[in-house]
């Protein structure tokens, strides 16, 4: 598993209950992974402007055809504000097709440590 670097954002400085958000792409054709994971960056440069945004990291298994992104939150609302986003709908209506999506979310606590939120989204990848 590749990951990118841990991007804050900015609600970084959050204190309490967080929201944890793991999802898992894969992909039907390897011909479209690249694409997919560039559209994950994409929506990351927006990520400085998303209120409730604690932080958040991208991830890729090349060999599976797999991609997705682990993305921490101060609540659900600021997570389903994202995911109604224009910017995310165009995304998800463009790859649809070409792949299927798990996702899931848990509760932490703002003093757990980003490598403790990171490998705990270990288990919630789907089996191969």
């Amino acid at each position: 598993m590749i990951w990118s670097k841990w991007m804050p954002g900015p609600a970084v400085m959050a204190t309490g209950k967080l929201l944890v958000s793991f999802t898992d792409f894969k992909v039907n054709r390897f011909l479209d992974l690249p694409q997919a994971a560039l559209a994950g960056f994409d929506l990351r440069r927006g990520w400085a402007d998303m209120d409730g945004a604690v932080g958040m990291w991208l991830w890729f298994m090349p060999t599976q055809k797999r991609c997705g992104s682990l993305t921490v939150w101060t609540d659900e609302v600021s997570l389903r504000q994202f995911v109604r986003s224009p910017e995310h709908m165009v995304i998800v209506k463009a790859y649809r097709n070409r792949g299927s999506m798990n996702s899931s979310t848990w509760e932490v606590d703002s003093r757990t440590r980003r490598l403790t939120i990171r490998s705990d989204a270990l288990q919630h990848l789907q089996p191969a």
